[in-house]
Parts: C-alpha cells; structure tokens; sequence
C-alpha cells in the first residue's frame, strides 16, 4: 500500500483529498485503503474521508457495468491481459454464489463485506456475469459501498474489530 501511495504522490503531488479518491477508485485498495489513509494518515475528519473515498470507489462503477463487456473483450486479446481477466472473472464467479441465490440484496452483501475480491470492482464483474441489469446493478453495488463504508470507517477508528 505504501508503495501505490509514494507512486500516487508522484504523479500527483501532495493533494491528499485526490490521493484519498483514487485510492478508493482503484481495483487493489477502494475503501479498504483509502479510508484509513484519509482518517490516520492526513488526519481528515471522518465524513470528510467517508465522502471522499465512496465517490472515489463509486466513479469507476457506472463505466464498468457499461463497457466491460467490450473492455475485457479487447484487452483479452493481449496475452497476458487475457490470463488476468480469465483468473479474475473465475474468481469472482466462484465467490458470486450469494448473489446467484439472492440476488439484487446478495450483491449488495457480496459488495459490503469488505474482503479482498469483494468491492465494487468484483461486483461489477459479478453482475456482469450474471447478466444483471445496469438499474438493479448500480443501486446495488452503491448501497454495498456505503455499508462497507461504514464497516470500514468504524473498523479504522476502533469501534468494532473485524478479526
């Protein structure tokens, strides 16, 4: 995590506001690394990182649900982008399980359990793969975002304790 922070600040300076929000857009970190950067490592208030990093994770999703299809299509064509999108796309539908039986509400739990290959990025890929729709999609995953938000949010600032 260090490491994609010293490489942050290197293309963009010391802006800590937009090093929050594309911490929390990235695929590697979303919430789960944005949220404890803006709150123990710059100090933010904890609405002003909550805010920060759920638009961060959420700006990529609208974009993924609409042209992932086409995405993964044409990146698949370069060997080693292909193997990635092969591994990830199985991975996550393995993990999709909970969604393939609940639906909307089990992409809304797959999303805010905030695990790794879990977050908004994987429940793109899920709901892709299970052929959801944009309307209920979105909503669903947006919802999840908030609710690991929350989890990760109290889990940095001490209230409750995953593990």
């Amino acid at each position: 995590m260090e490491n994609i922070i010293k490489f942050l600040e290197s293309l963009l300076g010391k802006s800590p506001e937009l090093m929050v929000f594309l911490l929390g857009a990235l695929p590697v970190s979303e919430l789960r690394g944005a949220i404890p950067l803006g709150i123990a490592k710059f100090g933010f208030s904890i609405q002003k990182t909550f805010i920060i990093a759920v638009i961060g994770n959420l700006v990529p999703v609208i974009p993924l649900l609409l042209f992932l299809n086409y995405l993964s299509k044409e990146l698949s064509k370069i060997s080693i982008l292909g193997k990635f999108f092969d591994w990830w796309f199985t991975r996550t539908k393995k993990r999709s399980k909970i969604i393939e039986e609940y639906g909307t509400l089990g992409l809304i739990l797959f999303v805010a359990i905030p695990l790794p290959m879990t977050g908004a990025w994987s429940g793109c890929v899920a709901s892709y793969l299970l052929g959801m729709r944009l309307r209920y999609a979105f909503p669903a995953i947006a919802l999840g975002v908030i609710i690991a938000g929350i989890v990760v949010t109290l889990t940095t600032v001490g209230i409750i304790k995953i593990f």
